[in-house]
């Protein structure tokens, strides 16, 4: 024991105090035991503050992109360079977030790496990409492996190139029609083959299957709609459920567009409205002394009470071209030349009065004396009372929640009153010119009322015929057990022999059973969101899917004329060199930025 004791004694003395020789080479052995954890350590605390660093960079980079996508405006400027004034809108905003963020200035600027590409071109399109990615990827996700119909529609951008706008309808798990851009395609020409190969690579890219099409929605085009080598029967030779809609609302066009081309009457009204139109709006003076008259006019109305004032009221406007591809152009032309009447003519008389083209001249008073004639002013009134009718139907076709079912019905509502005008409305609408109207307009109300028969025939068709069986209006008074199966058999790839046979069945419970706890729904498109929240798709599931074909028919494309609007707005005459698929990213983002908006940037 006494060993132990002299032992530790002379161990402790070899130890010595805190900074003897002993303790400092033991903290030099263990630092030299932890060399490796050590620098570990180090190099993962610095690997954690480079990417905190980095994500910092990326979400300001982003949180730009975001917000110049979505308000559909350019990111690159004329002048870039570090002495610019203005370095455009992406490099600007950068600088202004900067501004106001400290950390973001921090890792932005000055801690920022010498190889920082975070501001460069090539991020900001990769970006743009990847926003427009999520987006379609939610479009794909919500339709899955649902059945769907295609919208295309083609036009030339501000760089004169052809572009081919997609559009899906789908009716999503909720039982609401969605209508979702897919994409804008640059195509050489608009013939059928180039048409639908375009499609057929869309499709691929997107995994979407062409077995799943159920309806296919044009214009009246011969390229899309041709019987043997249009786009239609291209589709058609592969899937025969891909049924095809003539759009409804360029049908409608065409009804007025016929009309006033067939009757002379009509078809010279329209050609004095253009020239009134052209020779008011000819020069810059013309058009300033035609906003200071209708100022003038509509501030001595608002003094004598005979208009009031209010939010959105009494607004500037300027008179409208009629084009015969613009929905609603030629109602339009017509209720601004009756409104704006008295400025018109006061601007004419000034083209009169200032004498320096005797041409002017000479058409002025020309139209001064047919604006002032009876026929004329006749006809503007008769052409407002039709062309109000149309313009309704026009401006209800084009809703995106519009279904096939409705669409017909409207259509055949707007016939009734074009028919009860022809035989009621004349002592209604002018009795002093009974004589003149029997004599000379009726022919035009003949003609309407005959090329929306000829226009619209398709509402008479089979597969249309059948559809309307599924109605819920007036407690579904127009349902046929035997329509719906043959409805049934024209979709083969949805109905097998034992769905049809199991279908006659669940048809008959269904109908006793819908007709009590739904008779007050008058819509098939409301109708089907009620079965979803209730439970019945899932009950009746084979009535639900032949709910669901008739609800995916697309009923006009307007959607995809919506598309073309956008193309105005993000590429301008300044942004004309944008590539196609830079085009493609910034639309996706900018016309489904409802989508967008539910995307976060994690």
């Amino acid at each position: 024991m006494t060993k132990w004791r002299k032992a530790m004694e002379v161990f402790n003395t070899h130890v010595g105090g805190v900074a003897s020789a002993h303790n400092d080479a033991r903290t030099q052995l263990e630092a030299f035991k932890n060399q490796q954890q050590s620098v570990s350590h180090l190099l993962q605390a610095q690997r954690r503050e480079m990417e905190v660093a980095y994500r910092t960079r990326l979400t300001a980079t982003l949180d730009v992109t975001r917000f110049l996508l979505k308000q559909g405006l350019s990111f690159h400027g004329h002048d870039e360079s570090l002495n610019s004034s203005n370095k455009g809108n992406f490099l600007e905003l950068i600088e202004w977030y900067t501004q106001r963020n400290d950390e973001v200035a921090k890792t932005m600027n000055e801690n920022a790496p010498g190889n920082n590409q975070m501001k460069s071109p090539t991020i900001q399109k990769d970006l743009t990409r990847a926003c427009a990615a999520e987006v379609t990827n939610v479009i794909l996700n919500d339709i899955k492996d649902n059945i769907f119909s295609l919208m295309v529609d083609e036009c030339r951008d501000i760089s004169v190139k052809e572009q081919m706008g997609v559009v899906l309808r789908y009716v999503n798990k909720y039982g609401c029609v969605i209508e979702r851009f897919l994409a804008i395609v640059h195509v050489s020409d608009t013939s059928a083959i180039s048409l639908k190969k375009a499609i057929d690579e869309l499709f691929a890219k997107y995994k979407l299957s062409l077995s799943r099409l159920r309806g296919q929605g044009y214009d009246g085009a011969s390229n899309m709609r041709g019987e043997y080598n249009g786009l239609k029967a291209l589709i058609l030779k592969e899937n025969s459920s891909a049924r095809y809609v003539h759009c409804f609302a360029h049908q409608l066009q065409l009804v007025v567009v016929a009309v006033a081309k067939s009757n002379r009457i009509v078809s010279d009204f329209f050609q004095y409205v253009t020239m009134i139109v052209n020779i008011t709006s000819a020069s810059c003076k013309r058009k300033d002394k035609f906003r200071q008259l209708e100022h003038d006019r509509l501030v001595e109305c608002l003094e004598k009470g005979d208009i009031v004032s209010g939010k959105g009221k009494n607004q500037e406007i300027s008179l409208k071209r009629p084009r015969d591809t613009c929905w609603g152009s030629h109602y339009m032309t017509i209720i601004r030349l009756m409104s704006t009447w008295t400025s018109v003519l006061q601007v004419l008389e000034n083209v009169y009065d200032d004498g320096t083209n005797d041409d002017n001249s000479g058409i002025a008073t020309s139209l001064i004396d047919k604006m002032e004639s009876y026929e004329f002013v006749f006809v503007i009134h008769l052409m407002k009372s039709l062309l109000r009718i149309t313009n309704e139907l026009s401006l209800a076709l084009q809703q995106k929640d519009q279904n096939i079912i409705l669409a017909v019905s409207l259509i055949k509502t707007m016939k009734v009153r074009l028919q009860k005008l022809r035989e009621e409305g004349w002592e209604n609408f002018l009795d002093v010119v009974n004589k003149f109207c029997n004599n000379h307009m009726i022919p035009v109300l003949d003609m309407m009322v005959q090329e929306m028969s000829n226009r619209f025939s398709e509402s008479s068709t089979e597969v249309l015929t059948c559809i309307a069986c599924l109605d819920p209006k007036d407690s579904f008074s127009q349902f046929d057990i035997g329509k719906l199966l043959h409805l049934a058999e024209l979709y083969p790839e949805d109905f097998s022999l034992t769905d049809r046979a199991i279908l006659e069945d669940q048809l008959e419970t269904y109908i006793q059973n819908v007709r009590g706890e739904f008779s007050m729904i008058e819509y098939l498109g409301s109708f089907a969101k009620k079965m979803v929240k209730t439970g019945k798709n899932t009950i009746f599931p084979l009535v639900y899917r032949l709910i669901e074909l008739v609800l995916v028919l697309p009923v006009t494309t307007a959607s995809v004329e919506r598309v073309f609007s956008a193309i105005k707005i993000i590429k301008t005459d300044l942004r004309n060199r944008m590539g196609d698929e830079w085009m493609n990213d910034s639309l996706v983002v900018y016309i489904e930025k409802d989508i967008f908006a539910t995307i976060e940037n994690e």
